[in-house]
């Protein structure tokens, strides 16, 4: 029998060990951690990621899970509203939900070991790859085990060590940025409705929603051209400072704010997914922005694409040449959206970053809103068709 070896149990990883083990091919799933929790993982899924998961059967564990649908966006400059969209923005669409997702890891985990051609090893990571013939053959885990594969997929995230063990490069798109994390107590404003808010105040700027678990979520942008001692700051004071008057009174009520937790964003994309015998996906692939949330929901379409391709053909006891052949098909049918995802991407970013450097136009903008509001609103909603439902229609077909 065929077998399949997966590095990283995230959701790329996860869900297609399932949908592979479904459909009767053996399955390694290797994850370093001895659990699915982490200090951060992504909750947001657009309508894209939404469908994907409805295609592979997994919707019912959306709706056991923690989960909270969002309401609204709404923009703020220099503390006045701006324009508010409301949710869903399609007619007749899903609105973007926020799931827990280590429960949503642990049920589809769940849903893997039923199958008799599943297996998880988890809390140990991969050392090395092994190579026969100039093609990969399989891993070597920290613990010395060799594991033999007919073919190795990295879904081990934006570090992925599969992706270094294989000496494939990463190309870096633009310039990268960090985020601060905070988890905070929730406010008594998201009580009727959870809206994501984005908020630029000067030259400082983040975003504010209720997650999945009923807790705030701060993300705030600290650009690498600004070195600043986050470490040491009054954190309670900071935030309330750039935001309005019903959110700063939240922030200085809280006691304290633990130290956040420092994201280093690096966006790019790997020109070869794949070499002889392995195949890259998810992150490992093309590390995505955080803008409106793509990470997790690009991953899972790759996930559909790569088990439209690879079940058929494991299947059917191919040889390692009619392996390798199909690998570039997948990257070919994925690789066109990644990049004008990517390119929506970075201009959010460069918007954000012409507001945020130019003090005149934020003053401008935030005291005419009443009078081009609509028309920076729509300008907006045209940005995020996309970004919310792909560029490509993707289904499952196996």
């Amino acid at each position: 029998m065929t077998q399949v070896v997966i590095v990283g149990a995230g959701p790329t990883g996860l869900t297609l060990a399932m949908l592979l083990a479904k459909r009767g091919i053996a399955v390694k799933l290797i994850e370093a951690s001895r659990s699915f929790r982490r200090v951060f993982r992504g909750e947001a899924l657009m309508p894209s990621g939404l469908e994907a998961i409805a295609q592979m059967g997994l919707w019912d564990l959306v709706e056991r899970i923690p989960h909270r649908p969002l309401n609204a966006w709404e923009f703020y400059i220099e503390n006045r509203p701006i324009f508010r969209v409301n949710e869903p923005m399609e007619l007749g669409g899903k609105p973007c939900t926020l799931i827990s997702q280590p429960a949503f890891l642990e049920e589809v985990g769940v849903k893997a070991k039923q199958c008799e051609s599943f297996e998880l090893i988890q809390g140990t990571a991969v050392q090395e790859l092994l190579w026969q013939n100039e093609r990969v053959s399989g891993v070597k885990l920290g613990d010395g085990r060799a594991i033999a594969a007919d073919i190795v997929i990295g879904a081990d995230g934006r570090n992925s060590i599969v992706r270094q063990r294989a000496n494939l490069p990463l190309k870096q798109e633009y310039q990268s940025f960090d985020i601060l994390w905070f988890t905070l107590p929730t406010s008594p404003q998201f009580a009727s409705e959870n809206v994501f808010y984005s908020l630029l105040c000067g030259r400082q700027g983040f975003g504010v929603f209720q997650g999945s678990q009923g807790n705030l979520q701060v993300g705030w942008s600290l650009p690498k051209n600004e070195p600043i001692e986050w470490q040491k700051l009054n954190w309670a004071e900071k935030l309330a400072s750039a935001s309005p008057d019903w959110l700063a009174t939240h922030f200085r009520q809280q006691a304290s704010i633990e130290r956040p937790l420092l994201l280093s964003i690096v966006v790019g994309r790997c020109p070869h997914w794949q070499i002889p015998g392995l195949l890259l996906l998810g992150d490992a692939a093309h590390p995505m922005s955080p803008i409106r949330a793509q990470g997790i929901n690009m991953a899972l379409r790759d996930v559909v694409v790569a088990a439209n391709y690879l079940v058929p053909l494991l299947q059917s006891q191919p040889n390692f040449a009619t392996i390798d052949a199909v690998l570039p098909q997948i990257q070919a049918q994925r690789e066109p959206e990644i990049i004008q995802i990517q390119q929506l991407q970075q201009a959010e970013v460069a918007q954000a970053e012409q507001l945020r450097n130019n003090a005149l136009m934020r003053y401008g903008v935030s005291r005419l809103a009443p009078l081009i509001q609509s028309k920076i609103r729509q300008s907006w909603l045209d940005r995020q068709l996309q970004l919310r439902q792909g560029f490509t229609q993707v289904y499952l077909t196996v």
